[in-house]
């Protein structure tokens, strides 16, 4: 066979324009439900050992799901709708200033710096602004999210323009395209990967802070009642909660995955050997 003709082969990498992901996903299925019986499997193990307000079993755990499912629900639906609000908002709004960091030269340095200024403020500190500058619990923990949110947005579509290859660059402008153009062919497709990669990094961080949130600003939604199951020593109850919100957490990040797939079929993925 000639040299030419042989395949390019890069020893580490393995690019697959439509990789197997059936065997992939399942072992993730298989290792996340051998780590949640360990889990479970220590968590019974060491409830005979101690008292049950310091550890209560798992079936303990599970009736006091189901009790706070049935009776609870609407704190449930209330929390999701304050993430997938704030979440959405951030998106928008950080994509927005993202591009406008990487695209205008007049604005741009200032809302970069204006984002990084607010990545070096505390959480804490925002929390307790809200509570002197807003009376309604809503646009507390709302304002609370979407400063703490809207960042990451904006530096990873920033950077993800930065990212573009300057060959694309100059091919496209060979074409001598408009801004929309540019904006629609070059733009907006690169960065799509970028606001997955964000979306899902953010979800596990923003379900904990709208927690955090709603136990300081708010009497309703999850984080309100796991400060009532702490004060009426109900410890069953707080880790029924966190047991749900880890659910919630890897349902959402499913969500995040398929329709990642789903929008980005047609790029080829990277394997490690």
């Amino acid at each position: 066979m000639n040299a030419m003709s042989k395949p390019l082969d890069k020893p580490g990498i393995k690019l697959a324009a439509k990789p197997a992901e059936g065997s992939a996903g399942r072992r993730e299925l298989i290792a996340l439900a051998v780590v949640i019986a360990g889990l479970a499997l220590a968590m019974e193990i060491g409830s005979r050992f101690t008292e049950d307000y310091i550890l209560p079993s798992p079936v303990v755990v599970g009736r006091a799901l189901i009790d706070l499912l049935t009776v609870d629900y609407m704190h449930v639906v209330i929390t999701l709708g304050r993430l997938g609000m704030a979440i959405v908002f951030s998106l928008i709004v950080g994509v927005t200033i993202g591009l406008l960091m990487g695209t205008s030269k007049k604005a741009g340095p200032y809302l970069k710096s204006l984002v990084i200024i607010d990545t070096g403020i505390p959480a804490l500190s925002w929390m307790l602004i809200a509570v002197f500058w807003f009376k309604d619990p809503e646009a507390r923990i709302f304002f609370i999210l979407t400063v703490i949110l809207l960042p990451f947005y904006a530096l990873n579509v920033y950077e993800g323009l930065r990212a573009i290859p300057r060959d694309w660059v100059d091919m496209m402008e060979s074409f001598r395209p408009s801004r929309l153009q540019v904006m629609r062919y070059l733009i907006v497709p690169h960065i799509v990967p970028y606001i997955f990669l964000t979306t899902k990094s953010v979800i596990g961080y923003a379900i904990r802070m709208v927690i955090f949130a709603e136990l300081v600003a708010s009497a309703v939604g999850i984080g309100s009642r796991m400060s009532f199951a702490q004060s009426t020593f109900r410890i069953d109850q707080v880790m029924a909660w966190t047991f749900l919100l880890v659910i919630l957490n890897l349902a959402l990040q499913s969500a995040a995955n398929l329709a990642e797939k789903r929008l980005l079929k047609w790029r080829a993925e990277a394997k490690v050997r």
